[in-house]
């Protein structure tokens, strides 16, 4: 894994670890978030290479819809 892809995914960690303590709901295992954080990563650079968008502002969008699911 790449150091931009090892950084992308600890940022969308740090989101969704944010999102569980605001809804108040239990944050996950490490693995389990480090799972949750790859797929967001992956569909942010799908969507990304849809769109033409940024990256970052789409991990920012996706991680706060994933805990929704």
């Amino acid at each position: 894994m790449g150091f931009i892809r090892r950084q992308e995914i600890q940022l969308a960690i740090k989101f969704l670890v944010w999102r569980y303590q605001k809804a108040n709901l239990s944050v996950p295992e490490h693995s389990d978030l480090e799972q949750q954080a790859g797929n967001i990563v992956d569909e942010a650079h799908r969507i990304a290479r849809e769109r033409g968008s940024n990256v970052l502002s789409i991990i920012k969008e996706l991680a706060s819809d994933f805990k929704k699911k």
